[in-house]
């Protein structure tokens, strides 16, 4: 096989590929617009709330709406915020905030190098962690298991809930994405959800 024929083949490899890319995200972008949103949001599971050796834990998972899912599978690198607020209730005033905790989750996949990581940033503490596809990323980033609040010691007495807000953000599209941007928001959808309210000491 002559060189010529070498650097022919490997172009058309590298057009094929960059084609193919091309079509997979034209194809999200249609999607993207002409699907409805109720059926690709993002939802909540929980909060679910406890009480362990006087701390407040609290437990949440979200399930990736089809935006998500699709979005990843086509090398769109997403970012999931995970908001958890102690709210005091207050019957004649706005609900109190006491304090919260922000929980980052980044997912990256690359189904073409079969690359699928994922980080968690929880304060000072980051965690990476490498997983066999998107199926699998997906599931670990998008559920918050056992985060401690604060210790009710530390809180007076009164009625409480835990309010949590998860937000789905873009974080990086593929690199032939350029003039697709204009179609996409940063921050794609936010949903909240409130736990029950609970008592700590005698309450109101």
């Amino acid at each position: 096989m002559t060189e010529a024929v070498v650097i022919a083949s490997a172009r058309r490899v590298r057009e094929f590929r960059i084609k193919r890319r091309i079509a997979s995200l034209a194809a999200f972008v249609l999607w993207a617009v002409l699907v409805p949103q109720a059926a690709r949001a993002l939802e909540l599971s929980g909060p679910d709330v406890t009480r362990k050796g006087g701390a407040i834990v609290v437990s949440v998972a979200a399930r990736p709406g089809l935006r998500e899912m699709n979005d990843l599978s086509n090398g769109v690198s997403k970012e999931i915020v995970f908001y958890i607020d102690l709210f005091r209730v207050w019957r004649a005033w706005p609900d109190e905030f006491v304090l919260g905790r922000v929980i980052t989750r980044t997912l990256k996949c690359d189904p073409l190098r079969k690359d699928y990581a994922g980080t968690s940033l929880d304060g000072t503490t980051l965690l990476e962690k490498k997983f066999k596809d998107c199926e699998a990323l997906s599931a670990w980033a998008l559920k918050v298991p056992e985060i401690t609040l604060t210790n009710t010691a530390e809180l007076p007495p009164d009625d409480y809930f835990v309010r949590v807000t998860a937000e789905s953000r873009l974080r990086r599209l593929p690199p032939v994405a350029g003039f697709f941007f204009f179609f996409i928001r940063e921050i794609e959808e936010s949903v909240s959800k409130d736990s029950p309210a609970f008592t700590i000491g005698g309450g109101k």
